[in-house]
Order: C-alpha cells, then sequence, then structure tokens
C-alpha cells in the first residue's frame, strides 16, 4: 500500500506543476454567510467560503459536523430534505443559485455529483456513461459514442473495458464502478464535480486510482471532495476546510492546514487528538 501511495503522490506532484498557476486565481464557488436548518436544528452556522477554479478542495471532520450538507448545499440536493431552510448566499459564476426562478435541473447539469457508494445503474457500461446525454435530448449516435469513448478514457476505464461496452455497469469491480460513474458524470461536461467520500469503499489500489484522477481532472474542473482521510485530504487537494460542530473552524491551503494550522481545535483533529 505504501508503494503505491508513494508513486501516486509522485504523480500528484508533477500534475500539480503544469496546472496553469493563473487559473486557480478566479473563484468559482462564493458562500456568504450560508446558514441552513433542519426544522429548528442549526446544521450550519454562518459560513464563508470561496472556493477557486480548477482546484481540489477537501471538506474534513468529525462524522456529524455539516460537510455532506455543506457540500450538497453547492448542487441544491438538500432541497429533497424536509424540514431544510438556507439563508445566505451561494454563488457560482457569480449567479445566485438560491435566488427565485433558479431551474435546479440546469444547475445540475453544470455540477457532477460523485457518491461514497458506487452507484452504476442497472445498464450496460456504454448506457451507464451516455445516459446524462440521452436525458438531455441528444440523439445523434456517433456524438454519444464519441462521448463515452472520451469520459471512459479521462477516467482510465477506457483500455479496460472497449472491448466489452455491452457488459452489465454492476458487473465490474467496486473500483471500476466508481470510474464508471465519474465517466457518467464526465460525459455532460460539468464545471463543478462535487465528491462525497468517493474512495472509502474502494480498496487501497482503486483508492490510488481515483486520487491519481482527480488531480488530472482539475485541469479542467473544479472539485469538491469530502474526506475522512486525512492522509487523502493531504495528498490530493489544494485547499482543506475544517468543519466542526457546523461551523467552519479553519479554511486555508492544504500545506499550511497540515504543517501550520492557526486553530487549535485543527491541530487536534488531524494530529488524531479527538474525531
Amino acid at each position: 500500500m505504501e508503494i503505491i501511495m508513494e508513486t501516486t503522490i509522485s504523480k500528484i506532484k508533477t500534475l500539480n506543476s503544469v496546472i496553469d498557476p493563473s487559473l486557480k486565481k478566479v473563484p468559482k464557488i462564493e458562500l456568504q454567510d450560508v446558514k441552513v436548518w433542519y426544522d429548528d436544528f442549526l446544521a450550519i452556522k454562518g459560513i464563508d467560503m470561496t472556493i477557486k477554479q480548477n482546484s481540489v478542495t477537501a471538506f474534513i471532520g468529525p462524522s456529524g459536523c455539516g460537510k455532506s450538507t455543506f457540500l450538497r448545499l453547492i448542487n441544491r440536493m438538500n432541497d429533497y430534505v424536509d424540514g431544510f431552510k438556507m439563508e445566505g448566499k451561494i454563488k457560482i459564476d457569480g449567479d445566485n443559485i438560491y435566488k427565485k426562478k433558479v431551474n435546479v435541473e440546469e444547475l445540475r447539469k453544470k455540477i457532477g455529483m460523485v457518491f461514497q457508494k458506487p452507484n452504476p445503474f442497472p445498464k450496460s457500461i456504454f448506457e451507464n456513461v451516455a445516459y446524462g446525454l440521452k436525458i438531455q435530448g441528444i440523439t445523434d449516435k456517433n456524438f454519444i459514442s464519441e462521448r463515452v469513448e472520451s469520459s471512459l478514457k479521462q477516467v482510465a476505464l477506457w483500455e479496460e473495458v472497449k472491448d466489452d461496452l455491452k457488459k452489465s455497469g454492476m458487473a465490474l469491480s467496486g473500483g471500476q464502478q466508481q470510474r464508471l460513474c465519474i465517466a457518467r458524470t464526465l460525459a455532460v461536461e460539468p464545471s463543478i464535480i462535487l465528491m462525497d467520500e468517493p474512495t472509502s469503499a474502494l480498496d487501497p489500489i482503486s483508492t490510488a486510482k481515483i486520487e491519481e484522477l482527480i488531480y488530472h481532472l482539475k485541469e479542467k474542473y473544479t472539485i469538491v471532495i469530502v474526506t475522512h482521510n486525512m492522509q487523502q485530504a493531504s495528498r490530493i487537494s489544494d485547499f482543506t476546510a475544517f468543519f466542526y460542530l457546523g461551523e467552519l473552524i479553519e479554511y486555508d491551503k492544504t500545506k499550511t492546514i497540515f504543517t501550520n494550522p492557526e486553530k487549535t481545535q485543527t491541530e487536534n483533529y488531524i494530529t488524531g487528538r479527538f474525531g
């Protein structure tokens, strides 16, 4: 496992050095005084945050601290939760996504979501990736085939499945299923990808592949990832946000968070003293 992770870290550093630094200066997501209630329970307590374009931002913190709730605000998935109420502003490319008359379905086309457990559809590999394109009304078979191939290549799955695209996505290994789900997300060309503990159910080899993939993807996408794995956050992210009891305790460059945090709570958490 150590050899796998060392190789991944080496590749990540190489990839990071070729990302255009100027791209990181453009804010992609802005959150202003965001509060969230579930009925009378205040789950998110007035958080401000700016997430830069073409970066990987990791959300860390103990279970129940608000990480996933905060993540799902960005694509309005909490709208479906009973008792949910949000105050504040969340802007993507300068537009408030919670203002009236926002087309939520159009918004979600720009924001891909990858879940903790791989969730391929009970369809073929090809149909899994093509699904989002078809529900958008795209019927050009050549276009769909090209997009399926390019998406599978982006997640380094094409060579493994190209001769068996009619095979059920459910028949793939766990790591392959997760990469298939990411390919399905990429096919509709979002600008933001949200990942909620995408490797927690995977073995070390599959985890290393997903981590390497994330660093490839940030050349084109803005990525926000929830993770309980401190080593993973330190390996793959540019910025890290530490949440505790619904509050954003500290948010900074990942290197700073893990080597010289400003808050004692942050230091205690990353060193394993609580959480």
